[in-house]
């Protein structure tokens, strides 16, 4: 290589896969098989490619996991951390059903990266700091749980930090069972769950 000649780039892709392609397979391997019992040699099987070729895009099957969780959790540690900055804007309590409805439309638009991050346990470095972000995005939460209760639009009689837990479980749940192409679209979702969450189910 000379000096004329650009560095090679880690993730340009090869024809037919570049990364974000790698980790999308490397999830859907990992939500169907869990990501200790999946190896590289399986995501190159799956590709159609050899192991070197996964290799082009990432450095181990650890990388990959980190890539597919940063994939959850940089959208929603922004959508949270928007609502912190924007105090001078509205109400805490706005914020908060802004944090609920936009977390839903988060995890319906990376669902594979959401389950996955839901199934980790701590049992890798990059793991435990997976799990470490979703402390930091409860306690966000229940800051700003705590701060609508002081301005007196929410009860103050449940722990802000149950109240978190229950909030991000609601959403969560979708996993389970929500699709793409079924009855309901996201939109609809986010509007069901945030009404829930806020109003209730009285009429």
């Amino acid at each position: 290589m000379t000096a004329a000649d650009p560095a090679p780039r880690r993730g340009r892709g090869r024809p037919g896969y570049d990364q974000a392609a790698v980790v999308r397979t490397a999830v859907e391997l990992f939500n169907r098989k869990g990501y200790d019992a999946t190896s590289i040699g399986d995501l190159a099987k799956e590709l159609g490619v050899t192991k070197p070729a996964i290799y082009h895009h990432v450095t181990s099957k650890e990388d990959l996991l980190r890539l597919a969780l940063d994939d959850a959790l940089d959208e929603l540690t922004a959508v949270v951390t928007g609502a912190m900055s924007d105090a001078g804007s509205s109400s805490a309590y706005e914020r908060l059903r802004g944090v609920v409805r936009r977390s839903v439309e988060v995890l319906v638009a990376h669902q594979p990266a959401v389950t996955l991050l839901l199934r980790v346990r701590g049992n890798t470095p990059v793991e435990v700091e997976a799990l470490s972000r979703r402390r930091w995005l409860d306690d966000r939460l229940a800051a700003l749980v705590r701060a609508a209760a002081a301005e007196g639009a929410l009860r103050d009689d449940i722990p802000p930090e149950l109240v978190s837990r229950l909030l991000f479980g609601m959403v969560n749940s979708l996993v389970e069972w929500y699709r793409p192409e079924g009855v309901f679209d996201a939109s609809a979702v986010a509007d069901a769950i945030t009404a829930l969450a806020f109003n209730g189910l009285s009429r």
